[in-house]
Formats: C-alpha cells, structure tokens, sequence
C-alpha cells in the first residue's frame, strides 16, 4: 500500500524528474512526450483564460467614483509598479492587483483618501494568490507612511472579497504576455531547427546565439513595458488582455526592426527573428479581432510616443 506524502498525493504519481521530461508519459495512454503534455495543457489554459475575459474586464470602473480620477488612478497603478518591482514580485502579481483594484471600483465608491489603501489591499490580496510569500502587512503600511492601520487592511481586505465572490483568478496581461512569447520563440527554434541538416545519425538541434538571445530579453522586457504603461492609461480599460498584449507586441516588433535598420551596425540573425515574429499568427484560435488589435496597437503607439524616455533604454542597444 503506497504512503501519502505531506502534499496528499501518491508518491507513485509525483511528477516526473527533469531527467524523464523526454520519456513517453505512461498514464497519458498515447505514448505522448512530456513535452506535448505540457504543449497541450498551456493550450487549455489559453482557452479557458481567453473565453473569462469578458467576466473580468472592469469596463468604466471609474463611471460611479465621484472622488477618483483617470489621473488619481494613473498615479496608483504607476506606484504599484514601483512597489512591486521594490519588493521583487512576479508581474502577475501586479496585474492581477490592478485588475482587482478596478473590479472593486465597479462595485464600491471609495474615498480619495483611501484609494492608496485599496491599491495596497489589492497587491496583498493579489500576491496571497499568485506568490509563495506575500509581503508584510507591516512593510505594506511603511510604503504608505502608516497613514493607515494594520486593522483597516484587514477590514478592506475582506470587504473587497466579499464584494468579489472570492473571484480572484482573472486573465491578466502576465499570463498572454507569457503564452505568446513562448509560443512565438517555440514556433521560431522549431523552424530554425528544421533547417539544419541532420549528419548521419547525429541528432542536431537549434541553439540560439548570444545575439538572438540578446533581442529575445529586449524583446520580453519592451513588451512588459508597453504593458506596464497601458495598466495605468485608464482609457486602455476598454481592451480585453489578450487584444492589449497581441497589440503590444505588435508594437514592440516595429519598434525593435526599425532600430536594427537605423543601426550602424549588422544584426542579421536578430533581423531574420523579428520577420519571423512579425509573420506568426499570435491569434490561434480564430479570433476575429484583427481590427481591434489594430486599433488598441495604434493607440498603444501614441502612448510610448508620449512616454519616450522610459522606454528609450530598452529599445536602443
């Protein structure tokens, strides 16, 4: 009789060490590599976070706040950012809050004064579910000059669950930001790896170079960043996430080709991987929102045009 371990599983069907990664799944009853599991599990995920969005969106949450502007509101979530890079937290963590925070809005008028309260409330509430340690109450209320009390949180805290449902797991930038990109990149080494002739019995696969990988971290770090600007631009509410990052993304490939093709220096690998990026269908499910994401990327154009400066870095080499 097989012993139960502390997380309450079997021990027999604990997964599998990275050495068996490549080893035919035996319960899958096709024979299928780990690697396709996993292929086929991010594909449900995508599907299940893409048909919840509209659950999600908090379209106008600002309609029924007398006290609280699009200005107050890009000057939290810009602050959020800031916070949530202070204490090393994952991005969703961050997205996740700022959706929270919005959906809260929706339903409760808040006073001015305690806006900064919710937003914190709100990243608390967010990294308890995403975080496997969330930051102290206490270090939480020092960020906020102890304007507030340990027992006002807590109360918020429970009120913005209540008035919630406990719904807390929303599609969120993070999430498509991530499924696009690694389907993206897979698609790009498994054509690049196709191209490379097989000597004999000699298995050969694709390896990225220190350039392309250069362009993939600009590449991951300029789309969160037109991500991070259009979290705080109130009038970007109105677009579902996955719209919003197909759109950033969109942009942040026009921006890093045009800047190979005024470089002094040749960057052909880095070039080849962008047009390839350029052509990839980032809309496997059929989507008809090619008009909207349009739209959304021109409009995410005006925005980076506006905010240069913090974006320059990322693009420049």
């Amino acid at each position: 009789m097989s012993t139960l371990s502390d997380s309450g599983f079997e021990e027999d069907l604990q997964s599998p060490s990275p050495s068996q990664q490549h080893v035919a799944a035996p319960w899958s009853g096709h024979g299928l590599a780990a690697e396709d599991l996993h292929s086929q599990h991010d594909e449900s995920c995508f599907i299940i976070q893409t048909n919840k969005q509209e659950d999600f969106l908090p379209l106008d949450c600002l309609a029924r706040q007398p006290q609280i502007t699009a200005e107050a509101r890009c000057k939290l979530v810009s602050w959020l950012l800031a916070v949530y890079k202070h204490f090393k937290l994952s991005f969703e963590s961050c997205c996740l809050a700022v959706n929270i925070m919005d959906r809260f809005l929706v339903t409760t008028s808040v006073a001015a004064d305690c806006f900064q309260l919710l937003g914190v409330t709100s990243l608390l509430i967010a990294t308890k579910h995403v975080e496997v340690c969330s930051p102290r109450i206490k270090q939480l209320l020092s960020l906020c000059c102890d304007a507030f009390s340990r027992e006002q949180l807590c109360n918020l805290e429970c009120l913005i669950l209540l008035r919630l449902n406990f719904r807390l797991a929303a599609p969120t930038l993070a999430f498509f930001l991530d499924y696009f990109i690694s389907q993206e990149f897979s698609r790009y080494a498994t054509g690049t790896e196709e191209k490379i002739p097989d000597e004999g019995n000699n298995h050969r696969s694709w390896k990225a170079t220190e350039e392309q990988l250069f362009t993939v971290k600009r590449y991951k770090c300029l789309a969160c960043k037109v991500c991070e600007l259009s979290m705080a631009d109130y009038a970007f509410n109105k677009y579902q996430p996955s719209v919003l990052v197909q759109s950033a993304l969109n942009l942040t490939k026009d921006l890093l080709r045009r800047q190979l093709k005024e470089s002094s220096v040749k960057h052909t690998s880095s070039s080849e991987m962008l047009d390839f990026l350029c052509v990839v269908d980032n809309n496997p499910q059929g989507l008809d929102n090619h008009t909207l994401i349009q739209q959304c990327t021109q409009e995410l154009k005006l925005l980076v045009s506006l905010n240069q400066e913090s974006v320059q870095d990322l693009i420049t080499l």
